[in-house]
C-alpha cells in the first residue's frame, strides 16, 4: 500500500519585521500625496497648521505649510539622508544636520525625522515579537525594535502595538538611548481614506511635557500614484503653492 502525503495547510505566521512592514506600508504606501491638519496643544494655547505632503518611499519626501498665514510657505524636503527647511519670512533655505533630526518640527511634538521619514522603522531596526496582548477588544502584536549597528536613527528603542486582524497600528512607544520612555504615539479614528482603511488621527504625547501634545489629522490621501520628480527638488522649496 502506498503512503499518501498531505501538504500542510497551515500558513506560517508573519515575522516581527513583516508585521511592522505591513503596518508601515498601510499608512504610507509606496507613494503618498495628502493633506493634513497638525493641531499643536499646550496648557496655555493651541493652533492648527494645514499641511500638504508628498512621500516617495523610502528616499524622498516633501511637506509644505499652507496655513495659517504666519507659517504659510514653510517647506521641508528630504532626499536620501539630506534634509532642508525653507523659511519664507527670512527667505532662507537651511540644511538640517543629522544631529538635529530629533528636534521638534516647527514647534510641534513631531520631530524633523517624523515629518520627512529619514529613518525607517522597517529597515533600520531589528524586530522581535515580545507579547500578544489584548487591547481595547483587539488582539495585537507587541513588537520591540532595536537599532541596527550602523543605522542612523534617533531612538534607542521603539515598541509597536499592531492589530492582528488588519495590521493597523494601535500605539507606539519611543525610548531614548538610556531606555527611558520619551513619548507615546497613538492612532485612532479608523476610516476609509485613499482607498484603504487606516487610522486618520495620529497623536504624540511627550512623557516629560504634561498638557502638551500634537495631533495629525489626515484629511485626504492618494496612494501609490507617480509623483512628479520636480516635487522633490531644492527649487520647489521656494515655490509658492
Amino acid at each position: 500500500m502506498g503512503i499518501v502525503l498531505f501538504a500542510s495547510s497551515v500558513c506560517a505566521a508573519p515575522s516581527a519585521t513583516d508585521i511592522v512592514e505591513r503596518a508601515d506600508t498601510l499608512l504610507w504606501g509606496k507613494t503618498l500625496q495628502g493633506e493634513m491638519d497638525m493641531v499643536i496643544t499646550t496648557p496655555t494655547w493651541s493652533k492648527t497648521i494645514a499641511i500638504k505632503m508628498w512621500s516617495d518611499r523610502p528616499t524622498k519626501s516633501f511637506a509644505r505649510i499652507v496655513s495659517p498665514v504666519k507659517e504659510a510657505g514653510i517647506t521641508s524636503l528630504r532626499i536620501h539622508s539630506e534634509m532642508w527647511n525653507y523659511i519664507p519670512n527670512i527667505e532662507r533655505t537651511i540644511k538640517i544636520p543629522p544631529s538635529l533630526m530629533l528636534q521638534p518640527w516647527f514647534g510641534s511634538d513631531f520631530t524633523n525625522d517624523d515629518m520627512v521619514k529619514e529613518s525607517s522603522y522597517v529597515h533600520d531596526y531589528n524586530h522581535r515579537l515580545i507579547a500578544e496582548p489584548h487591547i481595547a477588544g483587539q488582539d495585537t502584536y507587541e513588537i520591540e525594535g532595536l537599532p541596527k549597528a550602523n543605522a542612523a536613527v534617533v531612538w534607542g528603542k521603539i515598541v509597536f502595538w499592531i492589530r492582528k486582524t488588519d495590521f493597523i497600528p494601535v500605539k507606539t512607544h519611543f525610548f531614548d538611548e538610556r531606555g527611558e520612555l520619551m513619548r507615546v504615539m497613538s492612532f485612532s479614528d479608523i476610516r476609509p481614506l485613499g482607498g484603504r482603511t487606516i487610522p486618520t488621527r495620529w497623536n504624540i504625547q511627550p512623557v516629560n511635557k504634561p498638557g502638551k501634545h500634537t495631533t495629525l489629522i489626515l484629511k485626504s490621501g492618494t496612494y501609490d500614484k507617480p509623483i512628479p520628480a520636480d516635487i522633490f527638488s531644492l527649487r520647489n522649496l521656494t515655490q509658492k503653492d
